[in-house]
């Protein structure tokens, strides 16, 4: 679990009163709750990105001038709607996304309302869990600048930095040109490596030092995001860059001041993450089924290695892939499977000792994407 997460409390989700479950009355009922949702009512309706923050179990619009920029004691919504080729129709996807710093009121009010609006939208989209720091691919493709995560929550509130007014951070720039991260850490020559960009922020003065490895793209977002800081500031930043080991005389020694001494810059980079790469060893396939009695029964089918044969398309499958997990959706599976895949995928984690932080993807069969097929072998 990553550090910082508050570790959910598990529940036997069967144990309540849910006798009408995945009846017409209960997808009458949870229909009609989407509908009193105000938010819900401009949700979707043409192609672009919405987002929205919980506060105080409210969903509340979020500033589209701060999109991208998520802060780690929040939980949010996010809903990017494709107009589909060669018609008019709309497709759409729906995030949940978790600080690791949120509360479990905000993350459990996150998830509910993503349900609710999936609910609204016909239960069309395609649901996504993210945890901060382990986004999925598509999640990060929708910020042009890179994705930020900021200290604090909703209670903070967004306050810009004006120029005269600043606390001095340092941020970590990761990524590639398509999907940037942008993490404040600590200020310490410990928080450094060679393989990343770090911009050392002191209000009217920002100092880029370039990680002798690190990237075309992290180069090129790192400096897209000291630009937009200066915008910010209304021009009167100025930019310093320095590459790693250059001994420029104007730049290090303030550098180094700030992170309360010189110290060893890491060679190794941010991305040798050696738990994800064991991961990937540790695929596993199970099976969601209700039966006659209307319990839900969850079912090892393979580990290891399995093909696309081994889906069964009257039920609902949890696929671990490693990295992501897939609630596989069979087009005749049962509302009582559908409606809890999510669930029993997030107590996987839990019961399994996975990582809480794996992203988690609800597909239907027939809409497979590109990492869910290269899960599955032919043998």
């Amino acid at each position: 679990m990553a550090a910082g997460l508050r570790k959910q409390q598990t529940v036997d989700i069967l144990a309540s009163n849910i006798a009408f479950l995945g009846t017409d009355l209960e997808k009458n009922v949870r229909a009609a709750a989407a509908a009193c949702e105000d938010q819900w009512k401009t949700a979707g309706k043409a192609a672009g990105i919405q987002v929205w923050r919980i506060e105080q179990f409210k969903v509340v619009p979020y500033p589209k001038q701060d999109y991208g920029r998520f802060y780690e004691g929040d939980s949010y919504i996010v809903l990017k709607t494709n107009k589909l080729k060669g018609s008019d129709g709309l497709a759409w996807d729906v995030h949940f996304w978790l600080g690791l710093e949120t509360t479990m009121d905000e993350a459990g009010t996150a998830a509910y309302k993503t349900v609710e609006l999936d609910d609204y939208l016909g239960t069309a989209p395609v649901q996504h869990r993210e945890v901060q720091g382990r986004e999925g691919d598509l999640f990060l493709s929708y910020w042009p600048n890179g994705i930020s995560y900021l200290k604090g929550g909703v209670d903070t509130g967004f306050h810009h930095v004006k120029p005269d007014e600043y606390r001095t951070r340092l941020l970590h720039v990761k990524g590639n040109l398509k999907n940037v991260r942008i993490t404040e850490v600590p200020l310490k020559a410990s928080s450094l490596n060679s393989g990343d960009i770090f911009i050392l922020d002191k209000g009217l003065n920002l100092y880029q030092m370039q990680g002798k490895k690190s990237s075309a793209g992290e180069r090129m977002k790192a400096a897209q995001l000291s630009r937009a800081i200066d915008d910010e500031r209304k021009g009167l930043a100025t930019v310093h860059v320095a590459e790693q080991g250059d001994g420029d005389k104007d730049f290090w020694p303030i550098f180094w001041e700030a992170l309360g001494g010189e110290g060893p810059i890491s060679d190794v980079s941010g991305s040798d993450d050696a738990a994800s790469v064991e991961a990937a060893k540790l695929k596993k396939l199970f099976r969601l089924k209700e039966h006659d009695d209307s319990n839900l029964a969850f079912e090892l089918v393979a580990e290891g290695r399995f093909n696309k044969g081994m889906l069964d398309g009257n039920d609902v499958f949890i696929l671990d892939q490693g990295q992501e997990v897939f609630v596989w959706v069979g087009k005749g599976s049962s509302a009582k499977e559908r409606k809890w895949g999510i669930q029993y995928a997030q107590n996987y984690l839990i019961q399994h000792n996975r990582p809480n932080w794996l992203p988690i993807t609800r597909i239907f069969q027939g809409g497979e994407n590109e990492v869910f097929e290269t899960s599955f072998q032919i043998f």
